[in-house]
């Protein structure tokens, strides 16, 4: 199985100079589902926002991260953005077009792909068919947030990158994200304080506290461990509480 994220000695310092990521090593394999957890503050989204080169620090320095063997330098960065796809953590950050069908072509239109053939597929997949014409600014957040993902599918990425993908969603938009994302064959990694849906996701996941990883290894193991967990802001969550680890 190939890597398909290597990252080796990642640091990274806010302006005003504190430590957001701390010399971080760790590796994803192709189509491996990755929980990241940690409290507020721990470097979640500052972590998420490497991982196709939006915050150009990590640019300017030699290559801590690669994407399936590719340095991340600004050499490659278009080849990276194809195939690494961010989804926000806010969709009111990502939807920018008047209609929902302009907004899932625009990513295709960039990479000189035809719209046509993709967009329809991506709504049928992510349940919006019937919304081409829709304003994003009168959906539901969990309607966003569907809009938004099909526009990051719709650029064909080898590994899908999700800050706080449940967030503000009510329970039928969380189950109905949790089902598609489960039916996403592709790499994925998934910032959340929804331990529940990290658990139904993800086999492996990383503690991050104070830009360090702190743990690394099976859900299960590592979010059972309640003195680890108690130790980082976080708590064992329900569904294994009422389930022996397996």
């Amino acid at each position: 199985m190939r890597t398909a994220l290597d990252v080796n000695g990642l640091s990274y310092r806010y302006s005003d100079g504190t430590a957001a990521l701390d010399d971080l090593h760790f590796q994803v394999q192709e189509s491996e589902c990755v929980g990241l957890i940690g409290p507020n503050g721990a470097g979640k989204s500052t972590l998420l926002l490497h991982l196709n080169g939006v915050l150009p620090e990590t640019l300017a320095r030699t290559a801590t991260l690669s994407v399936f063997g590719e340095p991340l330098v600004e050499a490659n960065l278009r080849s990276i953005r194809r195939q690494v796809g961010l989804l926000f953590q806010d969709p009111d950050d990502q939807l920018f077009c008047p209609t929902v069908y302009e907004d899932v072509a625009f990513g295709p239109k960039q990479l000189g792909l035809d719209p046509a053939e993709i967009v329809p597929r991506v709504l049928a997949e992510v349940g919006l068919v019937g919304f081409e014409s829709r304003s994003p600014s009168r959906m539901s957040h969990g309607e966003k947030r569907r809009a938004c993902l099909a526009g990051v599918l719709a650029c064909d990425p080898a590994i899908l990158v999700l800050d706080e993908p449940s967030s503000d969603l009510d329970p039928r938009g969380r189950r109905e994200l949790i089902a598609l994302l489960r039916r996403l064959p592709i790499t994925k990694i998934i910032a959340s304080h929804d331990l529940e849906l990290v658990v139904e996701l993800c086999s492996r996941v990383l503690v991050l506290d104070r830009g360090k990883i702190v743990a690394d290894g099976p859900t299960t193991e590592i979010l059972n461990d309640e003195p680890l967990m108690l130790a980082h802001g976080l708590e064992r969550p329900h569904i294994l509480r009422h389930s022996h680890p397996h």
